[in-house]
C-alpha cells in the first residue's frame, strides 16, 4: 500500500476510535461510570495517534474536517440506532450535506 493509501487508512481508523470514544462518552452518564469512562480516554488517545499518523501525508485543510464530518455522520447515527434519539428529516438533510462536503473535500485532496 502507498503511503497516501495508509494516510487514508489511518484517518479511517482515526475516526472509527473516536466515534467509539464518543459512544463511550455517552455511556460514562457523564463520567460517573468508570468503565467507559477509561475507555473514552483510551478511545481518543488512539484517534488522536491515528489522526497524527494521517497527517504525515494528507493536508490538515483535508483530514481534520473529513474526521470530524464523518465522526458527527457516524456519531449521529449511533445516537440514532443505539440510543434512539429521533432522526429527523432535518437531521438526515444535513447529514447528507456534510458527507457531500467531506466527499469534495476527499476530491480536491485527490485532484491536488
Amino acid at each position: 500500500m502507498t503511503a497516501i493509501g495508509m494516510a487514508w487508512a489511518f484517518l479511517s481508523l482515526a475516526i472509527v476510535f473516536e466515534v467509539a470514544g464518543s459512544t463511550s462518552m455517552k455511556m460514562s452518564r457523564g463520567l460517573s461510570d468508570p468503565l467507559p469512562s477509561l475507555a473514552m480516554f483510551g478511545f481518543f488517545g488512539i484517534a488522536f495517534v491515528f489522526n497524527a499518523l494521517a497527517l504525515r501525508h494528507l493536508p490538515l485543510s483535508v483530514t481534520y474536517p473529513i474526521w470530524c464530518g464523518i465522526g458527527s455522520v457516524l456519531v449521529a447515527l449511533v445516537g440514532f440506532f443505539l440510543f434512539r434519539e429521533p432522526m429527523t428529516p432535518m437531521r438526515v438533510g444535513s447529514m447528507l450535506l456534510i458527507v457531500l462536503g467531506v466527499w469534495g473535500l476527499a476530491a480536491s485532496a485527490q485532484s491536488g
